[in-house]
Parts: structure tokens; sequence; C-alpha cells
């Protein structure tokens, strides 16, 4: 077995160029796909294969978005909402985290509450908006906690499922060696469900930006959802759809963010996979 001067053999060296080529692969045929979506798309309104005044296209999408950026509300309405949608996600995944905490620690709360999560879940949270805005106002309040509704139990059903299905057999291990209950959450449970922990996170990029938008087209002065009502209501397809694309990026944004801090986690952690 042959090593370069780096001390890798050749094996590892092919499956490491193997691996780059298959990264390269992926990213190239995402771009394909994305690019020709849109291309088919504008080729299609040029052809006249669609109607571009209902179905609006790519060329009519940028010139909405050049006079959204030359009045000055383009960053204002994207403002808003990611402000809503961050703060609904923080504090939806920072107080289902710890409520999950509060379930495992106690069996007995957990039985008495997991009906009323089960019901809550259930609940359509579309019914719950007119009651945040007649008890919030109408304003970032309702919008807010219309993200809360939707993402809060969720995060808490499943992040405590993933402790309740931690390893029993290292639980009784850690018992029988004398270990609390707080020494087993931070020792053990806690490191166990990093992954449960993460994909919370990526469940609630998608769920708090559907509460937002969704806060959003009942009360709102600003934001996306905003827009997207406005220009539904005023039958400027070319500003629903911008507004869709720019949403579409938000959110991708937002879901990388999460995907950086998972990668910090784990090296922080020393978890390799």
């Amino acid at each position: 077995m042959k090593a370069n001067k780096a001390g890798l053999s050749e094996e590892r060296l092919g499956y490491l160029r193997s691996r780059t080529r298959k990264k390269r692969l992926v990213i190239l045929a995402r771009a394909v796909i994305l690019v020709g979506f849109f291309g088919i798309w504008e080729l299609a309104a040029q052809l006249k294969w669609i109607d571009s005044f209902i179905m609006s296209c790519p060329s009519r999408m940028i010139e909405t978005l050049k006079n959204l950026y030359s009045s000055g509300d383009l960053f204002t309405h994207i403002g808003v909402s990611c402000l809503e949608t961050v703060i609904g996600f923080t504090v939806g995944t920072v107080a289902g985290s710890l409520i999950a905490v509060a379930l495992w620690l106690s069996p007995t709360l957990s039985r008495i509450l997991d009906p009323y999560l089960v019901v809550l879940n259930s609940l359509p949270k579309t019914a719950l908006g007119p009651i945040f805005i007649v008890w919030m106002g109408a304003g970032s309040g309702a919008i807010i906690a219309m993200t809360l509704a939707i993402s809060l139990i969720v995060t808490v059903l499943d992040v405590h499922n993933g402790f309740n299905a931690t390893d029993p057999e290292k639980v009784k291990l850690m018992r029988t060696l004398g270990a609390g209950k707080r020494q087993i959450l931070f020792k053990l449970v806690l490191p166990a469900n990093l992954t449960t922990l993460v994909n919370a996170l990526k469940v609630n990029v998608g769920l708090s930006w559907v509460g937002a938008i969704m806060g959003e087209f009942l009360v709102s002065k600003a934001g996306l959802g905003y827009l997207i009502v406005y220009g539904s209501q005023v039958f400027k397809m070319d500003l629903v759809m911008t507004t869709v694309i720019i949403l579409a990026v938000a959110a991708a944004v937002m879901y990388q963010g999460v995907l950086l801090l998972e990668k910090g986690l784990k090296k922080y952690m020393g978890v390799s996979a």
C-alpha cells in the first residue's frame, strides 16, 4: 500500500476524489434543475404557452423585484417577516425543549399533560388566529403568538419522544452507578439526542415561517404575507409570485443557518456523523 507525502494511501485519495466528484455533481445537478425550471417557465411565457399575466414569469418577477427595491419597501417587508419568524422560532424551540426536559424529569407530569398536548397538536391553528388578534391586538404580537402555537407543541412532542427513546440499558447502568436524574439528563440523554434536537430545529424553520405568514394573512400592515395578500386582492400575480420566491430564499437561508449550527454542535461535542 503506497502513501503520498500527506501520509494518505492511494485508496484513501481515490475515495476522497470520488467523494469530491459526487459533491460537485450534486451541486451541478441542483443548479441545472433550478436554471432549467426558470428557463422553461420564461420560454413558456414568451411563446404564449401560458398566460404571463396569470402565472407571471421570471422577467416580470425581476421587474417587480426592481420596483420593490427602488421604492424602499423590499427590505422593510423582508425584515418584518424575518424578525417575527426568528422570534417565534427561537422562543418556540427553547420553550419547547425546556418543557420536554420538565416532562422527562417528571413522568407523572408527562402522563397528566400527554392527552392535552395531543389535542393541542391536532387542533387547527388557524382557528386560534382571531383569538390571538383579540387578546394581543392587530400587530406583531398576534403573529408571533401564531408562530408559537404552530411550533411549540410539535417541539415538545418530538423532543420528549426522543428523550424517552434513549437507550434504557444505558439509563439503568447510570442509575446503578448512583447517577441522579439531572446527571443522566446532562451526561446521557441530551448528548444522545443531539440529532433529535437538531431535527426539531430543522422542522421549526418551516413551521415558524408557516406561522408567521399565516399570521400576516390574518392581520398585518407589512411583511411577506401582507404582500401576498395584497397582490392577490388587486390581482398582481407578479407581486405574489415574486414574494413567494423571496419567501423561499429567506427560508432556505434560515435552514442553512441551522445546518451550520448543527456542524458547530457536532464539532463541540465530538460527534463525527
